[in-house]
């Protein structure tokens, strides 16, 4: 039997990776025993100062504490503080009764996804993994607000959440977007569908009443119309990119609704205001080929970026994360990290 599921939501330095901290009374979610932390966790309650990381080595969603002694440490020092790499906090659906009717040891291959987003019952960590497993989990008691399991040939890439509380889905392969009537039921299988080739990234905008998609060579504002139980997608807004290879779409700080997405040869920031892709802070260091991820805290601006690294276990995974305004790069050894963001439970 699967968890009850939570209420629908309401509508309404540089410095890096250390232990999975729980932070700010964040509670283990639903974690197997075998990835419980042997001491108590380290609240450090001090806003966006975590990190959820994509980690394919473990196969696993990690929170990081970006204060970690560890990183202040002087690189002889660091071998000595080994025991600090040890997460305190990871989750993974393996093993988890509530969702082995999807089948998580096939499905949650190649984590490709993770972020929060508020709501009124409390966080939502959204995660995905390329083998097709599409999750919604609450952080304060790890019951599972929404799930499903997609063929892995259509490679779940990105999710989002609607303030309706409905889900959307974006597959790579598959060439769609989707929204999951997630707030009809835990497992609620009814979707609208748009086609995107591509499709990498998704975001919802306020600002716009938009959900804004990234395919290989579009920008897209979806208007999603038809109320919660029978959605529709329709394009509102098209915009064709300047090259190729549309991966990331993440939120900028602004007075006005500005994206961050990635291509395959840049980092870009849209004005969905004007329209127009706008220079910024920063962009000498930051813009360059190839980044799977980009997030910005919303307390201190500085942006951190996630590129693959040669040498890699895989072509599209690294170590390390690099951080701009202030600038630097932190490593997690042993790790083959697809994306990072900030942990920030942005509201829809």
């Amino acid at each position: 039997m699967s968890t009850p599921r939570p209420a629908p939501p309401s509508h309404p330095v540089r410095r890096t990776l250390l232990r999975a901290a729980v932070a700010g009374g964040l509670t283990a979610l639903t974690a197997p025993k075998a990835h419980a932390a042997a001491s108590a966790p380290r609240p450090s309650g001090v806003p966006g100062t975590q990190i959820l990381a994509c980690d394919q080595a473990s196969q696993s969603v990690l929170l990081l504490d970006a204060t970690s002694a560890y990183w202040r440490a002087g690189q002889s020092d660091r071998t000595a503080r080994a025991a600090d790499l040890l997460p305190l906090w990871s989750w993974t659906p393996v093993n988890d009764p509530g969702l082995a009717d999807l089948d998580p040891r096939s499905a949650w291959l190649n984590v490709s996804e993770a972020k929060a987003r508020s709501t009124a019952s409390g966080t939502l960590l959204l995660t995905c993994a390329s083998g097709g497993f599409v999750a919604a989990v609450r952080r304060e008691d790890g019951a599972v607000y929404w799930a499903t399991a997609l063929p892995a040939w259509t490679n779940p890439h990105t999710v989002e959440l609607l303030p309706d509380g409905n889900i959307a889905v974006a597959a790579s392969t598959g060439g769609f977007v989707r929204v999951y009537t997630a707030s009809q039921g835990v497992r609620s299988g009814v979707h609208a569908s748009f086609t995107l080739p591509g499709a990498h990234g998704l975001l919802w905008d306020k600002g716009s009443g938009l959900l804004w998609a990234l395919g290989e060579r579009l920008l897209v504002g979806l208007a999603v119309e038809g109320g919660a139980a029978s959605p529709r997608l329709t394009a509102a807004r098209t915009v064709t990119l300047p090259e190729p290879g549309g991966h990331d779409l993440a939120r900028a700080l602004g007075a006005e609704s500005q994206l961050w997405l990635s291509t395959s040869v840049h980092v870009r920031r849209y004005a969905v205001g004007t329209g127009a892709f706008v220079p910024y802070p920063d962009q000498a260091a930051v813009d360059r080929a190839s980044v799977k991820s980009v997030s910005q805290n919303p307390v201190t601006g500085q942006l951190l970026t996630v590129s693959p690294e040669p040498g890699s276990p895989c072509p599209w995974c690294t170590s390390r994360i690099s951080f701009h305004g202030p600038g630097g790069e932190e490593e997690l050894k042993g790790s083959s990290l697809y994306k990072a963001r900030w942990w920030t439970a942005d509201a829809p």
